[in-house]
């Protein structure tokens, strides 16, 4: 029998719900104040509850009935949890809303209303319970493919590009802003190929400095420039059988460019300082955010370099075209960070769902990735909030943005910022700075060298 826990000090509301749901299929309970609530819960664990946010010894506010529901969300988020309030205390009911509770009713109590609502709250339980996962769980986790979370047509589209062109050997460009996921698509991309047993290896031309570029791509010889005190193979000969992965190729010099090409039409390098010719088996998959037809016009990107890399290109769309994305991606989130982080967050309010749909999201599905990350540490409740996602301090950054910038420098500013403020935050710890911003060792060196970041500055109390 389904339990339910009625909580309220006031005896005569107590008996008079007592009676009204004599007939009900509910094992009823009650409790008078919030220990006794909380003794109750502990040991009957009711999947409904209804709450008299009014509890002794301070009946005259919401403190006692917010601690109670506070603690009853913490020990089982699962519970739909009924708060009662008078008819002049709006504002109580919607923080409760936004704490975690299912619903609120207004006094007096109209039993036959209060019938449907502790009704369609046991509904609901049923239906979560039967699946073992709450209904936006069950539709986030029904909605990955190859690592991808999706259900709007436009990544449909991406979904059915990579499955037709993984088995071929055919160069992929992959286009779109910052943080849509490109390489996630290129993972995708190898994943499904048959080299998936072989390295997938990844240059980002971005961070790396461009004297270096060479290098870093094709390898050297010992004693081929100063420093080089031994034999070093490049990422290209890494990805030999495998697949290599050059993100913003964008970014990549023009010099660079021509010994890139050359290595696509020919499939053999030299290592810098090298005489040797070294035949490589790879494939190539390429990722930008910047208009290439553009650069191709400013004579910043080859063209014959363009029609070789983009024999197929995908284009992902930002996520602020992808409708419900957004909320399957948070709930993705929430379930992937929450358990390394050991949170008891399980859900969103429904006021933290609207601020997921309505932003726009200009760094995509990267800045829903860190938002998510930082809620679960800052929530104080089981159900994040808009706050806890940053509404109210995004609007006043957005406000001091400098409409003289490009969008490539407000992006580098933000990434500077970030990288510095992380540095800061764990005194140059650079570990778990990079954990932090959810990149790689690597990666966080790369962007500290692109952004001229030193540790030993940041590290500063």
């Amino acid at each position: 029998m389904a339990s339910l826990l009625i909580v309220d000090d006031n005896s005569d509301v107590r008996q008079h719900l007592k009676w009204g749901l004599s007939q009900s299929p509910y094992d009823i309970h009650f409790a008078k104040d919030a220990k006794e609530a909380m003794e109750v819960f502990r040991k009957v664990s009711p999947g409904v509850v209804t709450l008299d946010l009014g509890l002794p010894p301070r009946p005259q506010d919401a403190s006692q009935g917010y601690a109670c529901l506070a603690e009853m969300l913490a020990l089982r988020p699962a519970t739909k949890v009924i708060v009662i309030t008078g008819f002049d205390e709006r504002g109580n009911a919607r923080r409760a809303v936004e704490m975690g509770a299912f619903d609120f009713f207004r006094k007096p109590i109209d039993l036959s209303e209060l019938k449907v609502m502790i009704r369609r709250a046991f509904h609901l339980l049923d239906i979560e319970q039967g699946s073992g996962r709450r209904p936006l769980e069950r539709v986030a986790a029904s909605k990955v493919r190859y690592g991808i979370v999706c259900d709007c047509q436009a990544m449909s589209e991406v979904i059915a590009i990579i499955e037709k062109v993984a088995n071929s050997d055919a160069p992929v460009l992959i286009c779109g802003e910052s943080g849509t996921g490109k390489e996630l698509v290129a993972k995708a991309v190898h994943q499904l190929s048959p080299r998936c047993k072989e390295p997938l290896v990844s240059i980002n031309c971005g961070a790396i400095p461009e004297n270096l570029l060479e290098s870093e791509f094709f390898g050297h010889e010992r004693g081929a420039f100063t420093g080089a005190t031994s034999t070093v193979k490049g990422k290209v000969e890494y990805a030999d059988k495998g697949t290599l992965f050059l993100d913003e190729i964008g970014e990549l010099p023009v010099n660079l460019q021509v010994k890139l090409l050359r290595f696509l039409q020919e499939m053999r390098i030299q290592r810098v300082g090298g005489r040797k010719t070294i035949e490589v088996n790879a494939r190539v998959l390429a990722a930008t955010n910047i208009n290439i037809k553009e650069a191709m016009g400013q004579g910043k990107f080859r063209e014959d370099l363009y029609y070789r890399i983009g024999v197929v290109t995908i284009m992902l769309p930002p996520l602020r075209e992808r409708g419900d994305d957004v909320l399957l991606l948070a709930q993705h989130f929430l379930e992937q960070h929450g358990k390394f982080l050991s949170s008891q967050v399980d859900g969103f309010t429904p006021e933290a769902l609207a601020y997921l749909k309505s932003h726009a999201w200009p760094g995509n599905v990267r800045e829903l990735d860190n938002k998510i990350r930082r809620a679960i540490l800052l929530a104080g409740q089981s159900r994040i909030t808009p706050d806890d996602l940053g509404g109210k301090g995004e609007e006043n950054s957005r406000q001091a943005v400098q409409p003289d910038r490009t969008l490539r420098e407000a992006r580098a500013q933000l990434e500077r910022q970030m990288v510095v403020q992380a540095l800061k935050r764990f005194a140059g710890n650079i570990v778990r700075a990079s954990e932090a911003l959810g990149v790689s060792r690597p990666t966080f060196y790369d962007l500290m060298r692109k952004h001229d970041v030193d540790s030993d500055t940041c590290n500063q109390k």
